[in-house]
């Protein structure tokens, strides 16, 4: 009897969102079906992935989290190979895009198997790829700040203590110059391939990861009216929707700043830059996913509290009539 073919998984041995001895477990349980390659440092996920792709492997799996699966993406970029993804992050955002079930990874198994593959865009931000987003400035400089020993300890919180010392810095001057003649000024930006950021919050809105565009947003307001506005915008529908950012689309940007400043993609620090070139590189990404992605989730809970307060009210206005 033929022995099935063995997928390469490529994984983080020591990344808290391994989830340690439940993801092991998991891993050891289809032993015939993995082929396990454990990194011991930064860079090292992509050079085998680059080279399982070169070796002309069908598909490589990323069993990781964002720097995992960052990496991985960035050694697959190019290859017919495709793109295998075992959520066991913090915030999985590029799974829950793309409808990959996050709550078991036998789930997850289960869609590799069945082996829908879809095409999406791959951008790159000063040659570096990324296949969800990426932020110059704010969110950038939370992320630098967030070591791994806090994101160990504390999860997603790591990630909110950061960001009330970041706030109290000041923050750049940031110009968007955008290939079609546009231009915008602000102290930070994110851009989105596709509609979520930090989970399952649909910050992008109108984004698509097949149309060849990046959704851009452009923050003029920095400290806590930057959080403020980005909650509220949440709650009521899209960031773009309040007057302390501009919402577009572009296919091709630079960002300029008075000074160096972090930038990230996918969630990882990539360095820091006085100007970056956002534009889609030269090929697309495939990827194994479903035919159906997942609805709803964390975000939708998020939303209906946020919105609490005004529904309170307008049902309180409607009983005094």
């Amino acid at each position: 009897m033929e022995r099935p073919h063995r997928y390469p998984v490529i994984f983080n041995p020591k990344a808290r969102s391994q989830k340690g001895a439940r993801v092991l477990r998991f891993l050891m349980s289809h032993a015939n079906r993995f082929a396990l390659f454990a990194t011991n440092h930064a860079g090292e996920a992509r050079d085998l992935a680059l080279r399982f792709a070169s070796e002309g492997e069908p598909v490589v799996i990323a069993a990781g989290g964002d720097g995992t699966l960052n990496e991985v993406v960035s050694g697959l970029a190019g290859s017919a190979t495709l793109l295998g993804v075992l959520p066991v992050g913090t915030m999985n955002v590029f799974a829950r895009e793309m409808g990959i079930p996050f709550d078991t990874l036998e789930r997850a198994f289960q869609v590799i198997e069945s082996g829908f593959v879809r095409e999406v865009d791959l951008f790159e931000a000063n040659g570096c790829p990324f296949v969800q987003m990426a932020g110059v400035g704010f969110d950038a400089m939370v992320i630098e700040e967030t070591t791994w020993e806090a994101k160990k300890m504390l999860g997603p919180l790591a990630y909110l203590v950061a960001a009330v010392k970041v706030l109290g810095e000041k923050p750049p001057k940031i110009e968007v110059i955008c290939a079609d003649g546009r231009r915008e000024e602000g102290v930070a930006v994110l851009a989105g391939n596709g509609s979520l950021y930090g989970g399952q919050f649909k910050v992008f809105r109108n984004a698509s990861n097949n149309d060849s565009k990046l959704d851009v947003i452009v923050y003029k307001e920095a400290g806590y009216r930057l959080v403020l506005d980005s909650l509220r915008g949440l709650a009521f529908g899209g960031i773009d929707l309040v007057a302390s950012t501009s919402y577009f689309q572009t296919e091709e940007f630079i960002v300029r700043a008075d000074r160096e400043v972090p930038v990230e993609v996918d969630g990882e620090l990539i360095g820091r830059f006085s100007e970056v070139r956002f534009m889609e590189t030269a090929n697309r990404l495939r990827v194994i996913a479903p035919e159906e992605p997942v609805a709803g989730g964390f975000a939708d809970a998020v939303k209906s509290l946020l919105q609490w307060p005004r529904r309170s009210m307008e049902l309180q206005g409607t009983r005094s009539l």
